[in-house]
């Protein structure tokens, strides 16, 4: 069989001038020969960064990484890329996803990488990094950094996320005091690693599995366990084979995978992030996958991992319980599943599971026991949202999933902000919330404000739920009847963007319906009043964010960054 040519021998191989140049000048790192006689050269693409707390502990990790690589026969390189946690960052964390992807993809395509390892964390970091390496389109492996342990407060546990939104609701409600909530913070988070809900991170770390881009286990593994530095060692390992095998990215992440990852997000009660993430990583790939398979492909799926938010247990209860090999193998007995899909372990999807177990029911239920019997993610249509909007069936109330309600309309962020604690605001439990402005281009990024918090009159009459609806996002960790990701937006003039305050609205969920029930000549009067909210937009980065991002249902990808463009070697510049 012919050697196969790696990428990196177009910078190392030459026995000129510019091989001199390029080797000569990573040797003042203490770099061996055997850096440079032909083996694959592995990028390791590294977020870790003290500012997000989810990636903090990514370098431990890498020396793994190192180790496996060195093993198998390879020669790594880490590199560092943006990383930015969702906690943290402002005004939101997805502003920058297609920024850090940019990053990840030209550091591939300027560098003497034959693989790549992406190690992940927070939220974005994860699709940011595969989309960029998706446009390259090498061979690549995912090590997500894990969930941290379970939160502990007064003999309980608590869920990141989930438990912040409950406790603040308690709070204006005036159900537990200031100084009761403060008292529970540093109980939440107890070590390095990503949410231990069900939220955004762990959603994508299981993705990640579910697709075949990361090993067995990288979904659930707590960020602390030992096992998931033998994952990153395993890892290096593997990378150098899959070299050698020349298994690119686009041969795991076909449109097999991604109906996987619907099933997968149905099952186990993912994020409605998830949503946006993989159209993105499948428009970069050039994999056909509309907003209308979310629904169709992940219909009939119940949700039977049993975490918050839409649950009761956390993602360190869920890797012991069997964690996602478990729920694939459920998923296969019940004809779910592509089955003869490969992953990057060389082995089939059914292959990889075929001994898993499931340790503990209550964890992860049997399938006619499910937490909601269709749990994947719910697409509504209408004249409210013509391209489509989400809502997540297992986080919401039933009661409320075909409603009918008044408006109440906050034009921006900062207007629900200034109104919602007031006592003479008009509304009721009935009424349904309406956030505008707060899309991929009106603030700019798409920020997690979707949830908003009901009124403090309304909380302290026990009501918990609302219908909300917005083209916002919310985080994975969130729970309640809240439709996202209205499309178009408000901002470009979507039907969001007519909405007055006492229109009525209705949702009808098991329909697929949304609808402002106003007639069309009155609609067709208020846009010929409508003009467009100035675009707020602080740095040259935002104006190029808010002039070229996509629409939620295109997955707010750049539109000059779709499909694949694989790598070229540059000419030498010496």
């Amino acid at each position: 069989m012919t050697k196969k040519t790696l990428r990196s021998t177009e910078w190392f191989g030459k026995v000129n001038r510019d091989g001199f140049l390029k080797r000569s000048w990573l040797r003042n790192q203490g770099t061996p020969d055997e850096a440079f006689d032909g083996r694959p050269v592995i990028g390791i693409c590294n977020t870790a960064s003290e500012l997000s707390p989810c990636n903090a502990h990514l370098g431990d990790f890498a020396e793994k990484v190192k180790r496996g690589v060195l093993e198998a026969g390879g020669y790594p390189f880490e590199f560092p890329v943006m990383s930015v946690g969702e906690s943290i960052v402002k005004p939101t964390a997805m502003l920058f996803r297609n920024l850090i992807s940019m990053d990840v993809e030209e550091s591939i395509r300027a560098n003497p990488l034959d693989g790549v390892v992406l190690l992940v964390g927070c939220d974005k970091t994860t699709p940011a990094l595969v989309m960029g390496a998706a446009s390259c389109d090498i061979p690549t492996i995912v090590i997500s950094g894990g969930p941290m342990l379970n939160g502990r407060f007064k003999g309980g546990t608590l869920g990141s996320g989930t438990d912040v939104w409950r406790f603040a609701e308690e709070v204006k409600a005036g159900e537990i005091s200031v100084a009761e909530f403060m008292s529970a913070e540093s109980g939440m988070h107890r070590s390095n690693g990503s949410c231990m809900t069900m939220g955004t991170a762990s959603s994508m770390a299981c993705l990640m599995e579910a697709m075949g881009i990361a090993l067995p286990g990288n979904g659930t593994i707590p960020a602390v366990d030992a096992h998931r530095k033998v994952l990153a060692q395993q890892s290096g390992r593997r990378i150098v084979d899959m070299v050698h095998q020349d298994i690119k990215l686009s041969h795991i992440l076909t449109r097999d995978a991604f109906e996987n990852a619907i099933r997968t997000v149905a099952a186990i009660g993912g994020s409605t992030n998830a949503v946006i993430h993989l159209q993105a990583i499948a428009k970069r790939l050039g994999v056909p996958l509309s907003l209308d398979d979310w629904d169709e492909i992940g219909r009939d799926i119940p949700t039977i991992v049993n975490l918050m938010p839409a649950g009761d247990h956390l993602m360190e209860d869920f890797h012991y319980a069997g964690g996602l090999q478990a729920v694939n193998k459920a998923l296969l007995e019940h004809g779910k599943l592509n089955g003869g899909h490969r992953t990057v372990t060389g082995k089939t999807v059914s292959e990889n599971c075929r001994d898993a177990v499931n340790h503990n029911d209550d964890v992860i239920r049997p399938w006619q026991n499910g937490l909601t019997a269709n749990g994947g993610i719910a697409v509504l249509k209408g004249n409210l949202a013509p391209s489509g909007c989400v809502v997540k069936p297992s986080a919401a109330t039933p009661d409320l999933m075909n409603h009918r309600g008044r408006a109440v309309v906050f034009e921006t962020i900062e207007d629900y902000h200034a109104k919602i604690e007031d006592p003479d605001l008009d509304i009721d439990e009935t009424c349904i919330m309406v956030l505008k402005n707060c899309g991929p281009r009106g603030y700019p990024g798409m920020p997690e404000v979707g949830n908003m918090g009901l009124p403090p009159k309304i909380l302290k009459k026990g009501v918990t739920d609302m219908v909300r609806i917005s083209d916002a996002r919310m985080s994975g960790t969130a729970y309640g009847t809240v439709i996202l990701h209205v499309a178009p937006e408000a901002a470009v003039g979507g039907p969001l963007a007519l909405v007055e305050n006492g229109d009525e609205i209705e949702i009808n969920v098991d329909e697929r319906r949304i609808d402002l029930l106003v007639p069309e000549d009155e609609l067709a009067a208020r846009r010929s009043r409508w003009m467009a909210p100035p675009p707020t937009m602080e740095t040259g980065y935002q104006r190029l964010y808010h002039n070229h991002v996509e629409q939620a249902d295109q997955g707010c990808d750049w539109d000059i960054l779709a499909s694949k463009r694989g790598v070229v070697v540059e000419r030498d510049s010496h």
